[in-house]
Parts: C-alpha cells; sequence; structure tokens
C-alpha cells in the first residue's frame, strides 16, 4: 500500500485575492430610491430600504452574501421584498473574480470581478439579454457607494439604482 499523500488535491486556500475582496463585502444598510421605467416603460419611481449579511464558507475561500430590499411607492405603500443570494470569490483558473446571483425573481446569473483601488466591479458574463454591472466604491471606513446598471439587447448600460451603504461589520468566518 501506498502511503505517499503529497501527490494528493489539496483544497485551495484563500489568498491576498480573497482578502483584497472582502473589503468590500461588509454588512450594510442602505435607504434610496429605484429609477422609474426599471421594471416597465411605466413602472414608477420607487423607494427603497435594505440590509446585506456576509459570512465566510470553505474555509475562507468564499464569500457569501444575503441581501434583501424592501421597495415602496412614493406614498408609502409597500409593494415587494427582494432578496438575493451572493457567492463571490477568485477564480484560479480564471485568474479573476467571480460570482454567483440568485434572486427571488428567478434570476440566476455568474459574473466577472474586478478590483481598482477602492472599486470593485462586477459584471455579467459573456452576452446576456439582459446585462448586469455592479459597482461598490468604498469611500471611507463606514461608507461605501454602490451602484447597479443593467445593458438591455446589447444597448448602453443604464442606471438603475445608486445607494450610499453604511457599514455594519466586515464579513466574518463561519
Amino acid at each position: 500500500m501506498d502511503t505517499r499523500t503529497d501527490e494528493l488535491p489539496r483544497p485551495l486556500q484563500p489568498g491576498p485575492e480573497l482578502t483584497a475582496l472582502a473589503r468590500f463585502h461588509r454588512d450594510v444598510t442602505w435607504t434610496g430610491t429605484i429609477r422609474p421605467g426599471v421594471f416597465g416603460p411605466d413602472s414608477p419611481e420607487l423607494t427603497a430600504t435594505g440590509q446585506g449579511v456576509h459570512h465566510l464558507i470553505q474555509d475562507g475561500l468564499w464569500i457569501v452574501g444575503d441581501y434583501w430590499q424592501d421597495q415602496f411607492l412614493a406614498d408609502g405603500t409597500f409593494v415587494a421584498r427582494w432578496q438575493l443570494h451572493w457567492v463571490a470569490g477568485w477564480d484560479p483558473q480564471a485568474q479573476e473574480y467571480r460570482a454567483t446571483v440568485v434572486d427571488n425573481n428567478g434570476h440566476a446569473e455568474v459574473l466577472r470581478g474586478r478590483i481598482d483601488g477602492d472599486l470593485l466591479t462586477f459584471e455579467s458574463l459573456g452576452r446576456p439579454p439582459v446585462r448586469l454591472r455592479m459597482f461598490w466604491h468604498l469611500t471611507s471606513d463606514t461608507e461605501m457607494i454602490w451602484r447597479n446598471e443593467v445593458s438591455v439587447d446589447g444597448g448602453p448600460f443604464q442606471l438603475v439604482e445608486r445607494y450610499v451603504c453604511r457599514t455594519k461589520a466586515p464579513a466574518r468566518p463561519n
């Protein structure tokens, strides 16, 4: 029986890429507006309040985020609660950040990301009919700006929503 184990595959360990990514995955709260026309040509502007919480999985290799946002008409009438589950990390084979998202509207997608200083950008992988582009801009130790844009059928990206997120806590291990 061969007892050598040095040639067996080992799980990956998180590296400096995950440390860099974790800076943007803070537990946060936000309030703001969703632009009119986002949910169809006649959809009204909505106000929104939301939260995001994060934790690390698989010995710190991936960051998981759970987000929810309550949406209201201008008169305060509740419209819906949107929810999103996010998993992000460094893909060593692709040599880039990757994230998967699923939400309670039935949307599922894989995104690619990059970090440029205090700006994290993720956008849709490939050429789906509706492409997403999201930005996290760190403005201080307690705030960051999150922005979501959409492109339909190869058209230009248009702003959907922009929020000032207030930090509650950084990503944490399980």
